[in-house]
């Protein structure tokens, strides 16, 4: 169990990142845009409010540039998972790295849940519900995570009749 798990996400889920990262940038470079051009009104602060104004459209840019291009790569090949007969072993993260290793017999509920981005890309995701919390695995083809939602809810059930 010390290397990593073997299954990989499905590579459109690259895209739902960048769509979704996108929007979230789009909007606070908007909110803190307009927060500066606000502050130009003021005559007394107007240069302050334009060098504010122009910076935040530059860090803007590179923020979208940097979660638009290079992290999406990086995130996909960190994102791992394998089901075995006894657990079900996720990995993730690019600085911060977790591993969660869930027991069967830990199981409680297995679901798929897509959101409109998700369903437009033909994705979904499995969520593992144990009784410490939620473990989602993202971006699966549908079919491949209605597949791991009912492996993981038979070994769940075979886990619990051998107790």
């Amino acid at each position: 169990m010390s290397s990593l798990p073997q299954n990989k996400l499905d590579p459109r889920i690259k895209n739902v990142w960048r769509c979704n990262d996108a929007f979230w940038i789009i909007i606070l470079t908007a909110i803190c845009a307009a927060v500066c051009k606000m502050v130009t009104l003021e005559p007394q602060a107007r240069a302050i409010g334009e060098a504010g104004f122009t910076l935040v459209l530059v860090l803007g840019v590179i923020a979208l540039v940097i979660w638009l291009f290079v992290l999406p790569p990086i995130r996909f090949i960190r994102w791992r998972y394998e089901i075995t007969p006894e657990y079900l072993d996720i990995a993730r993260g690019i600085i911060w790295r977790k591993r969660v290793v869930i027991p069967f017999i830990r199981v409680q509920n297995t679901d798929t849940r897509q959101g409109p981005l998700l369903r437009l890309f033909g994705l979904a995701s499995v969520t593992v519900s144990t009784a410490a919390g939620e473990h989602e695995i993202p971006g699966l083809s549908f079919t491949a995570a209605e597949e791991l939602r009912n492996r993981a809810a038979e070994l769940a059930r075979l886990a619990r009749e051998d107790v």
